[in-house]
């Protein structure tokens, strides 16, 4: 039996210097029941990753879906270590700047000019900054994750620490439920400065429904933003407005954009990015130079070989081998599969005498005995081969009927060897 020993030591001890032993809230016990889970990983090699007691684990995590190529992809770190020694940062510009700019102008459809920041929340913040600036109003109507900044955690069970009078300026609206969202528009008339929503998470598109967002927004002249940091070079090479062919005003990209590497951008149109001469978006490491050499070197491989081609093909295996399983299981009752097939997942339902976050902790206890690492989405990159989809498949198969058997016999708590997780925050 696989043993997390030094695991549960670091977290002990880091836990006496940073809160939740974690930099990332999805990284954190929250997240990985303690006592059955690696809790902090030493290394990473394409789509493997090696703990710090020594167990190796086929990866469907990905790093939250920031590691699309692989990891140590030769092609981006070769670049990384090229521009190290030219310099990490500079007093002035470099051109680097304006290379991966130009590309992304090329790539994305709505990109006509291009800002950097660091993470995804830096890009979704200042999109919304620059629509309120270009409108001069105040309002969001928000839908999906948009990160951690005051004006979309507000809108969540995460608020605490957000003043009440930002949160009564961001509104939810429903995925799929264009009614939801011109209800928004009619309690507010020419108060909403921007609509922010992820193009695509768990759910498809229903047909119209981007393209019923896009003419709300028009005509009640607010700026369209799609959330891409996930869909963005993942869906598509063009995200997922290219995919669905629906172009927004503005787009945000961050986790897809340098396999890995700490940079995200604000796209879209000229006129309104022109804002981000008035506003305030300046960040000392917005030209880091170590991570931009990694963007380009990614987006110059999205180009030049079939990586989207490749992950969807394997993602689309993957769900129909997932269905069977479920079928041929008969767990059709617990267990669904959604979701792109680069970015999918398994979902539960709630059982007589076990909730999901139950039956999601058992799995979990199983699957990573199995050299599995994975919380139930499957975040594919271009490393993932047949012979890696076949571990989790075979861990599909060993453990679904194993679930089935304890459900029927109530004895699911029994079979923990932790305690069940707790549903502390759903983003999405």
């Amino acid at each position: 039996m696989r043993r997390f020993d030094r695991s549960e030591s670091i977290l002990t001890r880091s836990e006496n210097v940073i809160p939740l032993g974690s930099q990332t809230f999805s990284k954190s016990r929250t997240q990985f029941p303690v006592g059955v889970s690696p809790l902090y990983l030493e290394r990473g090699d394409g789509c493997h990753v090696w703990d710090v007691d020594g167990n190796e684990y086929v990866d469907f995590i990905s790093s939250l879906c920031s590691v699309t190529l692989g990891y140590r992809d030769p092609d981006v770190d070769g670049a990384v270590r090229d521009q190290l020694d030219r310099g990490v940062i500079l007093s002035l510009p470099a051109a680097l700047e304006t290379e991966v700019a130009e590309l992304i102008c090329e790539i994305v459809p709505c990109a006509e000019k291009v800002r950097f920041g660091k993470n995804g929340s830096d890009a979704t913040s200042g999109a919304i900054r620059i629509a309120r600036a270009f409108t001069e109003r105040d309002h969001v109507a928000v839908c999906g994750y948009h990160g951690w900044q005051d004006w979309y955690i507000g809108t969540t069970a995460r608020n605490r620490g957000v003043p009440q009078a930002t949160r009564d300026l961001s509104h939810p609206f429903l995925y799929n439920d264009l009614a939801s969202l011109e209800r928004l528009f009619a309690e507010r008339p020419d108060q909403i400065a921007a609509v922010i929503l992820e193009p695509m998470n768990v759910d498809y598109p229903q047909p119209g429904f981007l393209e019923g967002v896009r003419e709300l927004a028009t005509r009640h002249g607010a700026v369209l933003v799609f959330d891409e940091t996930i869909t963005g070079f993942r869906y598509a090479n063009g995200g997922a407005q290219q995919l669905f062919g629906v172009t927004p005003d503005l787009a945000t990209f961050g986790k897809g954009l340098a396999n890995g590497y700490p940079v995200s951008a604000v796209a879209g149109r000229a006129d309104i990015m022109k804002m981000m001469e008035e506003v305030f978006f300046s960040f000392t490491f917005g030209g880091e130079l170590l991570s931009l050499a990694a963007a380009k070197a990614t987006l110059e491989k999205l180009k030049r070989e079939p990586v989207i081609e490749r992950i969807t093909a394997t993602g689309e295996a993957l769900i129909a081998a997932v269905r069977a399983i479920i079928d041929e299981s008969g767990m059709g009752h617990i267990f669904d599969i959604k979701g792109h097939p680069s970015w999918s997942f398994l979902t539960i339902a709630d059982q007589p005498g076990a909730t999901s976050f139950a039956i999601k902790t058992w799995l979990m206890q199983e699957w990573h005995q199995r050299g599995i690492l994975n919380y139930g989405t499957h975040n594919l990159n271009y490393a993932h081969g047949e012979a890696d989809i076949a571990v989790l498949l075979d861990a599909y198969r060993a453990t679904f009927p194993q679930l089935r058997d304890l459900l029927a016999a109530g004895t699911l708590a029994d079979a923990l060897r932790c305690p069940p997780l707790e549903p502390l925050f759903k983003v999405r």
